[in-house]
């Protein structure tokens, strides 16, 4: 099999933290695309992590290296259903929030409402 190069940027963004609840917007772009011409799931599995972490990080600013960060431990993903244009919406709530673990399921939309992926992911704080 011959050797084959791939190229891609992801561009999404999270919106604030409001209470239980995270969210963010990912624009349906040709550098997530999988060679069938549909969303990639890594790109969806990677922005509800980052929607799921920035809900547990409730508002705190990062940096590298923090003492503190959540970590993924455990990550759980259903495809759903796929698209090929539109912009996605995730919304990360808590299962289970506490100050050791916790539980985040993440779901994200295309535009007309439809679930495309289930995402649930476990946290921990680093030390």
């Amino acid at each position: 099999m011959a050797d084959t190069e791939f190229d891609g940027t992801i561009q999404f963004t999270a919106h604030e933290v409001t209470g239980e609840i995270a969210t963010g917007e990912m624009p349906v772009q040709p550098g997530i695309l999988n060679p069938f011409g549909t969303v990639h799931a890594g790109a969806m599995i990677w922005f509800a992590d980052v929607i799921a972490t920035r809900l547990v990080l409730g508002g705190v600013s990062t940096e590298k290296g923090m003492k503190g960060f959540p970590l993924a431990v455990n990550l759980s993903a259903n495809l759903l259903a796929n698209t090929t244009e539109g912009t996605l919406t995730a919304r990360a709530e808590y299962v289970k929030r506490g100050r050791r673990l916790s539980v985040v399921r993440t779901a994200v939309f295309r535009a007309d409402g439809r679930q495309l992926i289930d995402v649930t992911t476990s946290h921990v704080p680093s030390e």
